[in-house]
């Protein structure tokens, strides 16, 4: 229906991190168990295993911090995803490409694509925003300043920016994700300069 194929399976932050802190958190299901469901609907059953009229083909997908502190717990949980039967992962964004590189030497043994987040920085208040209010955000210093010293051009540096960092992480993952948060208008410029087109 709607010819909706792929499902990315998210937890979510909890709503203190967003823009509705008073919003009360709803977890009745995480993203492992939304996955075992989603298994259970392309089976052709309900949540609680009752036979259906027919089943799904869903492609399940769920999320990963490449660029987490603590890097064991974050492929422990990548493992009990793939066992939940992910078979793809979007990540966070990613700025260094050098723990991408060695965060997705650990994950290639799992028969799983990977595509690696990259959104575009608007100006150096978005990287700073990100840094303090994402979990698992790590903006450098080193891009925030370069966004700083760029000032009305600094969207021209966050373009330049992510196409450095898909020239970086692509020869390592199965795609990139391009998350343009109200930079939609710079993406067909970004894809040609990253030559993924």
């Amino acid at each position: 229906m709607l010819g909706i194929r792929n499902i990315l399976c998210l937890t979510g932050d909890y709503p203190t991190v967003g823009d509705h802190k008073e919003a009360k958190p709803v977890y009745d299901l995480d993203s492992v168990q939304v996955m075992k469901v989603v298994q259970g609907l392309n089976s052709g059953k309900d949540m609680v295993g009752n036979k259906l009229d027919g089943s799904t083909a869903f492609t399940i997908g769920a999320a990963v911090t490449p660029e987490a502190d603590l890097v064991g717990p974050v492929l422990a949980k990548f493992e009990v995803k793939v066992k939940a039967g992910a078979q793809f992962f979007q990540t966070q964004a990613v700025y260094h490409p050098e723990i991408f590189a060695s965060f997705m030497k650990q994950v290639r043994p799992f028969k799983v694509k990977v595509l690696a987040g990259i959104l575009v920085l608007r100006n150096h208040k978005m990287a700073e925003f990100m840094n303090l209010n994402i979990p698992g955000m790590s903006v450098p210093k080193e891009m925030i300043d370069e966004l700083k010293a760029a000032g009305d051009r600094a969207e021209d540096v966050g373009v330049d920016i992510a196409v450095r960092t898909i020239q970086a992480v692509r020869p390592h993952c199965d795609g990139v994700h391009i998350m343009a948060i109200k930079a939609t208008h710079r993406l067909a410029e970004i894809i040609t300069k990253a030559e993924l087109g």
